[in-house]
């Protein structure tokens, strides 16, 4: 029997932009190893599996290396296929049980919006080896459950920043966030994500990030809504707003291809 598959563009309103993701609806949920398979045959920086779960959907992502516990651009994805297939409710929502607890999300308008919960960064002594490896000085350095977040002085070194992936590989973490506040009048901040320790060198859009972005440019700028710009070679954007503990992102999402697994 086959296995449909989707590939839909995360953070865009347009195809060939923002962060590709796989989205795979299964009847029952594979073991870890067919997951990976799969994930490393999309070659995507994450593969969304879903499962039917009661009022809602049993949701896990792997990278073509190893799972992780939360993934902003693949739900975005997998809710963008759920509602191309009317499998969303009445009321255009959906709820998911993942590694991170309990996620929702819904549309809005013709966007989509995650309610995520926030992760925060505490200050830390940044290591050595991350400026080195990021090639840059930071002028703070924080750490989540997941990764280093880093401000560096300005958008341009954002841009202009060459990591070193050998270096940033070796800290048995899930990545590195370099950030700085936007120089453009419709962003408030831009970041790039590096996560060459999950198998991805360079994330084009990182929803996952901004659960640690959003909160720490509330911090700075005194907003409770911003709007993020991921400066990677495809780009995306990420609309951002903060209650209590919950962040929630919001995004456009196209639905680029369709095909069958064999095996």
């Amino acid at each position: 029997m086959s296995q449909t598959i989707y590939q839909v563009d995360s953070f865009t309103d347009k195809a060939f932009a923002g962060n590709p993701a796989a989205v795979c609806i299964m009847d029952s949920m594979p073991e870890e190893r067919r997951c990976i398979n799969i994930a490393s045959e999309m070659n995507l920086s994450e593969t969304a599996f879903l499962v039917p779960n009661g009022n809602g959907f049993e949701l896990r992502w792997f990278t073509p290396t190893v799972e992780v516990d939360l993934c902003g651009h693949a739900t975005l994805a997998a809710v963008r296929v759920l509602s191309e297939l009317g499998k969303l409710s009445d009321s255009g929502t959906v709820t998911f049980t993942s590694r991170s607890g309990r996620l929702r999300a819904k549309m809005v308008d013709d966007q989509i919006e995650l309610d995520f919960p926030i992760t925060t960064a505490n200050q830390c002594e940044c290591p050595q080896d991350i400026i080195r490896g990021i090639g840059l000085h930071p002028q703070w350095c924080g750490k989540t459950d997941f990764d280093y977040l880093v401000e560096v002085s300005s958008a341009e070194q954002v841009r202009n920043c060459q990591p070193d992936f050998g270096i940033l590989s070796r800290f048995g973490i899930r990545g590195v966030i370099v950030t700085a506040q936007s120089d453009q009048t419709n962003y408030d901040f831009i970041s790039r994500f590096f996560a060459p320790g999950a198998g991805i060198d360079e994330d084009p859009v990182t929803g996952s990030a901004h659960c640690a972005l959003g909160p720490y440019w509330q911090a700075k700028l005194g907003k409770s809504e911003l709007t993020g710009y991921q400066a990677s070679e495809r780009g995306g954007v990420v609309n951002v707003r903060i209650e209590s503990d919950r962040i929630f992102l919001r995004g456009s999402a196209v639905l680029v291809m369709k095909s069958e697994l064999f095996v």
